[in-house]
């Protein structure tokens, strides 16, 4: 057995309405003067609107502070905002509200706070990371998981590719996973976001790295999403699917500090090169990368079929995957996903840059079969 190790700390509140608890954590945490970094289209939303609400009786830009600048895919200069705001306005903690993005803005501005002239780029994960302000996550989407994470992904100014900043100080001290308020979520990015959640399940579970606990939260996720991702598309006003699927986002983000496998090795180039949406980028290249897998290592997803309710226990390794991997690409295509990144106007021209980038991002090292940079490149050109 190799040595590994198990870290589960995240407080984590779950229900619809628990954000009306957010004030009386912000005061038990010592937070009086927090900033709120999310993104300008929320701001329209009944998800602010309630955020506003408990926050009272604190008014903005008097006792709490919004900073809506974060962009997308959040750059050093949507974190560099924040930070300078907070600085400004003398905030003592950092509520984060929204996706990934708004979320990964909000964990990595603390950096900035810290150490306001420092470049992101030069941040290196050995520094000291204590003393960053505390940071309470509250998704908007069930998608990425960031909200229990321990990393932030923002480009560093300069950079033409994502940046991975990765410390347990990171994380949050609490984290609110309230489905009233992602209600407003359209059908098209609750089924993205809902098959980003799927994607972490299934890399982090095969992942080679030993955590069992993390398997078991992983099988579990994945259960939940196959039963409540059709409902959360279907009806969006659905508490116990949107509930699920918050629950069942923040499993996969737990899961994944096993790390992840090549489909994230293709996305993230995806995203950062073609602006395709992380999810639907997951989305389109999973079942060609699970087809690869199995290809060469039977029986990998035979407790992830079971998991998602087929009856695969006495079938042969290699049926068990095709059975599998059909189950997930049938999934995915019910869920509205486009079945090619043509669909998202990615080219052939692109292909050899978005290999050469896939192949430098870690993701692929702990996939379940190595794979070599050609095999990336024909990965793409199979999901095309």
């Amino acid at each position: 057995m190799e040595t590994s190790s198990f870290n589960f700390p995240t407080d984590t509140r779950v229900g619809p309405g628990v954000i009306a608890q957010l004030n009386e954590t912000l005061l038990a945490l010592g937070i009086h003067r927090p900033l709120v970094v999310t993104d300008a289209g929320l701001l329209a939303t009944d998800a602010y609107k309630k955020l506003v609400g408990a926050l009272l009786p604190g008014k903005p830009d008097r006792d709490w502070f919004l900073f809506s600048e974060v962009q997308p895919n959040p750059t050093e200069a949507n974190t560099r905002g924040a930070a300078g705001l907070a600085l400004d306005k003398r905030c003592d903690g950092i509520v984060g509200l929204g996706g990934g993005s708004a979320l990964d803005a909000a964990k990595v501005c603390r950096i900035l706070i810290k150490q306001p002239k420092l470049k992101l780029a030069d941040y290196d994960w050995e520094v000291d990371w204590s003393g960053l302000l505390p940071f309470i996550a509250i998704p908007t989407t069930a998608g990425t998981g960031s909200e229990v994470g321990r990393s932030g992904v923002v480009t560093p100014d300069g950079g033409d590719s994502k940046g991975m900043y990765f410390h347990p100080e990171l994380l949050a001290k609490c984290v609110f996973l309230d489905p009233e308020l992602t209600t407003g979520l359209p059908p098209g990015l609750t089924a993205a976001t809902g098959l980003d959640a799927l994607t972490h399940c299934i890399e982090s579970y095969t992942s080679p790295m030993f955590q069992p606990l993390c398997d078991g939260i992983a099988l579990e996720g994945i259960a939940l999403i196959i039963h409540a991702l059709p409902t959360a598309i279907a009806d969006g006003q659905d508490i116990d699917a949107r509930g699920h699927m918050l629950v069942a986002a923040a499993m996969g983000g737990v899961a994944f500090q096993k790390d992840l496998g090549a489909t994230h090795s293709l996305a993230h180039p995806l995203s950062a090169i073609c602006g395709v949406h992380h999810g639907t980028a997951n989305a389109i290249c999973l079942p060609h990368v699970m087809r690869f897998n199995a290809r060469h290592k039977p029986g990998v997803y035979r407790r992830i079929g079971i998991a998602c309710g087929l009856d695969i226990i006495s079938c042969s390794d290699a049926e068990a995957d095709e059975q599998t991997i059909h189950f997930i690409d049938d999934f995915i295509r019910r869920c509205g996903m486009p079945p090619s990144l043509e669909e998202v106007g990615v080219k052939e021209e692109h292909i050899e840059t978005l290999a050469n980038k896939a192949w430098l991002d870690p993701c692929h090292q702990t996939n379940p079969v190595p794979v070599k940079h050609e095999d990336l490149k024909e990965l793409f050109l199979k999901a095309l």
